[in-house]
């Protein structure tokens, strides 16, 4: 059999064990939300600069040329630009989001609230600006703004896990697929993931945050793979993943280290790690050939299990999130 043949049937093999482990996902793919903030058209017609024509450093050095009484007038008069801009000051965007959210997401400061679609929210637990340390949790499939609660608590998990000593980011900033259906099987919603998770990176280094420890739940680990180049972080964590779209760790182009993690009961590893005419993610991270260092997940249970009390790999994450491993 060639090797044309051996990866066609591959594909299709991996195909029905997706639609038989989890569901095909109904109706149309998701459309990815992308563009400037809501709000944006306002923003403009009142003479302040494009926000698309800004990076975070920009965005940065925008607000450090005003007074803190204009940059107060600016979130009270704009709060849904003022809440999305990376590279606004941090404690800018909590309040500008505040006015927005209005207490809906409890216990965290919410760095970031889109609307638009299923609805995007970055929370915040911990003091971002003074953490030592910061930890970000990218989220894979059925992740949004009404469905944020299993990415929270596995922030709180990993922020009690080090002792409340590291920042942590709960990133539901982009469109995640619903389910795990084609959506999930390419990386169309994962490269517009990638440039948000990438832009979102640069604005923490734009307001002088920690450089971060990343780490990538399931098809999460898939936005991080094609972040990974220009993604700033010190970390790349990936756990559950159906692969990262890349064929090794050094053809990630990173300097983070990389790591990764996979339970012996999560249904992930009945997924075949192919990538053909656009399906699959590639090679498992865990897979010795990846050059990933592995993180001990041998007690974590299922494919939502990383993050529980008690486990395993709970504790090699706060390790790493803190730095204690090399």
């Amino acid at each position: 059999m060639g090797r044309m043949s051996r990866t066609l049937i591959t594909t299709a093999v991996m195909a029905g064990v997706i639609a038989g482990t989890a569901g095909w996902a109904s109706g149309t793919g998701q459309e990815a939300v992308t563009g400037a903030p809501v709000g944006t058209e306002a923003w403009r017609a009142a003479g302040l600069p494009d926000p698309e024509r800004m990076d975070p450093a920009g965005v940065a050095r925008f607000f450090a040329g005003l007074s803190p009484v204009r940059r107060r007038e600016l979130a009270a008069s704009h709060p849904t630009v003022v809440g999305n801009l990376d590279g606004a000051p941090l404690d800018l965007r909590y309040e500008a989001n505040a006015r927005s959210v209005r207490g809906e997401f409890g216990g965290a400061r919410v760095l970031a609230h889109d609307p638009r679609g299923r609805g995007q929210v970055v929370l915040v637990y911990g003091d971002l600006a003074r953490a030592e340390h910061v930890a970000v949790l990218v989220p894979g499939s059925d992740v949004d703004a009404n469905r944020v609660q299993p990415l929270a608590d596995m922030a709180v998990a990993l922020r009690r896990a080090t002792g409340g000593r590291t920042a942590v980011i709960a990133w539901a900033g982009y469109t995640t697929p619903v389910g795990v259906g084609l959506d999930a099987a390419t990386d169309r919603l994962a490269g517009v993931g990638a440039d948000r998770l990438a832009r979102f990176a640069d604005g923490l280094a734009a307001v002088g945050a920690a450089e971060p420890s990343v780490f990538c739940h399931s098809y999460g680990s898939v936005v991080c793979g094609l972040a990974a180049h220009r993604l700033k972080a010190k970390d790349l964590v990936v756990f559950g993943s159906p692969g990262m779209r890349a064929e090794n760790a050094a053809a990630l182009g990173t300097s983070a280290r990389v790591w990764a993690a996979k339970a012996p009961t999560d249904w992930i590893d009945r997924v075949p790690n192919v990538e053909f005419a656009g399906l699959g993610h590639g090679t498992d991270p865990t897979d010795p050939a990846f050059g990933a260092r592995v993180v001990p997940a041998g007690d974590a249970r299922g494919h939502g299990g990383y993050l529980a009390p008690g486990t395993s790999s709970l504790r090699a994450f706060a390790r790493i999130a803190e730095g204690d491993v090399r």
